[in-house]
C-alpha cells in the first residue's frame, strides 16, 4: 500500500489506518495538533463542526498510546526471559512467576485483576451519541495499535455492565460527566494513572450545566498530566474553565470562524407565524428524497412536527431527550441509512450527530444564539460536500435573528419562500432529470423495442409519452402549499403588545400570537404564565426545566414583588421602551428572573 506523503511523519499503525479509510491528507486541524503535539504542551484547539477534530484528537494520543503498547511488550518479554532462567537447563519445574498459561494479563495498567480501572488517558464528551462517535472513530484509528482498548460510559445505559467493561482494564475511557463521576464515586474507575484528559465540546458541556461535575473529575486528575480542550466556539465561560484547569496552552485554530462552513449556502425565509409549516412543507418539497435535518426549540414540536409531517405523506422522525435509548439508536440507525431521509430534533438531541451526506438544515426555530447557530449548521456541509442551512423566522424575531448573524459574522441570503409554483417547476425539473439519466443507463431487448414500435402505431406517440411520464415521475408526499411571505427589509413589526409565549405549534391548535390561546394558557389563572412543562427547554435527560428569563423581561410586578392584576397591568400601560417589560414614566418597576428549577439529572 502506497501512502501519501502527508502521512510518512505518523507512526506506521496510524498512517496505515488512515490509508485504509480513504484518507489522502489531514484536514488543517489535524495537521496543526500532530505538529504541536510533540511540544508536550496543552492544546486548546478551536475547530468548527465538522473539521475532524474527532480525528485529531485520536492522533494526537497515538504516540502516548503506542509508547505505552512498546512498554507493556517490553514488560512482557522481560518476564518470559525471567521465566525461562527459572527453568534452566536441568527442566526445572519450578511454577513461573508470570501468569497462568492461558490467561491473558491486562490490556491496560491494572494494580490487579478485577479492580478498578485504571486508564492512562479520559475522554469527557457531552452526550451519549457524541461518545458513540468518539469511539468508533477511535476504533479505527487504533485498530493497530496492540492491546489498546477503549471503552464507554455514558447515562441511559446499564452501570452494572459498564462497571464489567472497566474491568477488563481499558487504556481509554469516554464519557459523559455524570456517568464518569458515578463510576469515581463507586469505586469502579481510578484515576491515578491518567496522563492525558481531553474535554470534547467544551462549550456544549457548559451550556448543558455540566461545570459542577467537570471541576469534580478534574480534581480527581493527577497533577502531572496533559489537559487538552477541544471546542467550536470560546465564548467566556469556556475560555476562564481552559484557563481554570490547562497550563501554558497553546491554542490551535484549525478554521476561523465561519471558515468550516465556506460550503454551507446560508438561507433565510422571513414568514408569518401561521404560514410556519406551509413554508417548511414547500422547502422539504424542493429538497426532495435528500437528509434533512430539522431544529426545533421544545421536544413536544419534536414529536407534534414529524407527526403531522408523517399525516401528510413524509417520512420523519423525532430526535429528543425524553426516547429511550434503544429508540433513539433505531431513530439514528434509519436516518443515517436513508430510510428516515427527515429528522426533527432539539438542539440537545441532536448534539453528537455525525450523519455523512445531510443535505440541508432547517431551523424552524431559530437558535438562541450565534453558537448553536454554528453547531446546527455544521450538520451538514462536512467532508468538503456542499450543504444548506435554511432560516424559517417569524416576522416579530427578525430583529434579533438579524443581531445574532451579524455577531456570528454569518452572510445569509434573505429570499422569499418557495411559493407553490417554484416547488411544481423544481419537482418537474427534477423527475425530467432523473428520467434522462435512467434512459441514459436504460439497455431494452428487442422484445421491448418490438413491444414498442406496435405501442406507438397504435397510439398518438404524444399521448403514450405523457401517460409514461405520468406513471413514471415519482410522486411528491402532497401539494405544496400557498404561502405569502413577509419582507425582511420591511419594518411593519407591532411595536406594542405582549411579547409571544411558546406554545404548541403542529398539532392542529392555535399558537400564541395567531388569534387563539394555546389549551395551557386556557387552563391558567389570567396574569399569570402557562404551566412550565409548556414552555419547557430540555436537559440531556430529557428532563423539562423551565428557561431562565432573561433580565428585564417578564410581567409589571406590585410594588410586593407579586404579579400586579389586570387593574394594576392597565395603571402601567405606556409607551414601551425597546427593551421588553421595561416602562417609560412613574416609578421603575423591579425586574425579577424567574425562578429556575435544577435538572434532576443530567447523565
Amino acid at each position: 500500500m502506497t501512502l501519501p506523503e502527508s502521512f510518512t511523519a505518523l507512526p506506521a499503525p496510524i498512517s496505515a489506518a488512515l490509508a485504509r479509510r480513504g484518507f489522502e491528507t489531514l484536514t488543517p486541524v489535524q495537521e496543526a495538533v500532530v505538529a504541536a503535539f510533540a511540544e508536550g504542551r496543552d492544546l486548546r484547539i478551536s475547530s468548527q463542526t465538522g473539521s475532524g477534530k474527532t480525528v485529531a484528537i485520536g492522533l494526537a494520543l497515538a504516540s502516548h498510546f503506542l509508547d505505552e503498547s512498546s512498554g507493556r511488550a517490553d514488560e512482557a518479554a522481560s518476564r518470559s526471559a525471567s521465566t525461562a532462567s527459572v527453568v534452566g537447563e536441568a527442566g526445572s519445574t519450578e511454577p513461573p512467576s508470570g501468569p497462568a498459561r492461558g490467561v491473558r494479563p491486562p490490556s491496560g495498567p491494572r494494580s490487579e485483576r478485577g479492580g478498578p480501572a485504571r486508564p492512562s488517558a479520559l475522554v469527557i464528551v457531552p452526550t451519549r451519541e457524541l461518545a458513540a462517535q468518539v469511539r468508533q472513530e477511535l476504533g479505527w484509528l487504533y485498530a493497530d495499535v496492540p492491546a489498546m482498548s477503549v471503552e464507554v460510559v455514558t447515562g441511559g445505559t446499564s452501570i452494572v455492565m459498564e462497571e464489567r467493561a472497566l474491568r477488563r482494564g481499558p487504556s481509554l475511557v469516554v464519557g459523559t460527566p455524570g456517568r464518569l463521576l458515578d463510576h469515581l464515586n463507586r469505586g469502579s474507575l481510578d484515576c491515578a494513572l491518567v496522563r492525558h484528559v481531553v474535554l470534547d465540546e467544551a462549550d456544549q458541556m457548559l451550556d448543558m450545566g455540566f461545570r459542577d461535575e467537570l471541576d469534580a473529575i478534574l480534581a480527581q486528575l493527577p497533577e502531572e498530566r496533559s489537559s487538552h480542550l477541544v471546542s467550536a466556539t470560546f465564548p467566556r465561560a469556556v475560555r476562564a474553565l481552559a484557563d481554570a484547569f490547562q497550563k501554558d496552552a497553546l491554542t490551535i485554530e484549525g478554521t476561523r470562524p465561519g471558515a468550516a462552513h465556506s460550503d454551507i449556502l446560508h438561507i433565510a425565509h422571513a414568514i408569518r407565524r401561521d404560514e410556519t409549516y406551509a413554508a417548511l412543507v414547500n422547502v422539504l418539497l424542493l429538497a426532495g428524497d435528500t437528509r434533512c435535518l430539522l431544529f426545533v426549540a421544545r421536544r413536544a414540536d419534536a414529536s407534534s412536527l414529524a407527526e403531522r409531517l408523517v399525516n401528510d405523506g413524509f417520512v420523519a422522525a423525532p430526535l429528543s431527550g425524553e426516547l429511550p435509548q434503544a429508540q433513539r439508536t433505531r431513530t439514528l440507525a434509519a436516518f443515517r441509512s436513508g430510510a428516515c431521509p427527515i429528522l426533527v430534533s432539539t438542539d440537545v438531541a441532536a448534539r453528537g450527530i455525525d450523519v455523512p451526506d445531510i443535505e440541508a438544515v432547517i431551523h424552524v426555530d431559530p437558535p438562541r444564539n450565534a453558537e448553536a447557530y454554528v453547531h446546527r449548521s455544521g450538520r451538514t456541509g462536512r467532508a468538503g460536500s456542499k450543504g444548506r442551512s435554511i432560516l424559517l423566522v417569524l416576522a416579530p424575531e427578525l430583529r434579533r435573528v438579524e443581531r445574532m448573524l451579524r455577531s456570528g459574522r454569518i452572510e445569509v441570503s434573505w429570499q422569499p419562500v418557495p411559493t407553490p409554483e417554484k416547488v411544481r417547476k423544481a419537482i418537474a425539473k427534477r423527475s425530467r432529470r432523473e428520467l434522462h439519466a435512467r434512459l441514459a443507463a436504460a439497455t431494452p431487448s428487442e422484445q421491448r423495442m418490438l413491444e414498442a414500435k406496435e405501442l406507438l402505431e397504435e397510439r398518438d406517440p404524444v399521448a403514450v409519452v405523457a401517460a409514461l411520464l405520468e406513471t413514471a415521475s415519482p410522486a411528491a408526499a402532497r401539494e405544496p402549499l400557498p404561502v405569502v411571505g413577509v419582507d425582511p427589509f420591511v419594518d411593519d413589526r407591532p411595536k406594542r403588545g405582549r411579547p409571544m409565549r411558546p406554545g404548541p405549534r403542529f398539532d392542529g391548535r392555535k399558537a400564541p400570537g395567531s388569534g387563539g390561546r394555546t389549551r395551557a394558557a386556557e387552563a391558567a389563572p389570567r396574569g399569570r404564565p402557562a404551566p412550565a412543562r409548556d414552555r419547557a427547554l430540555e436537559s440531556e435527560s430529557g428532563d423539562a426545566r423551565p428557561p431562565r428569563a432573561p433580565r428585564g423581561v417578564g410581567k409589571p410586578r406590585g410594588p410586593h414583588g407579586g404579579h400586579a392584576g389586570p387593574r394594576k397591568a392597565a395603571v402601567a400601560r405606556g409607551p414601551m421602551d425597546r427593551k421588553a417589560g421595561s416602562v417609560r414614566g412613574g416609578k421603575p418597576e423591579r425586574k425579577t428572573a424567574s425562578p429556575r428549577r435544577e435538572p434532576t439529572d443530567r447523565k
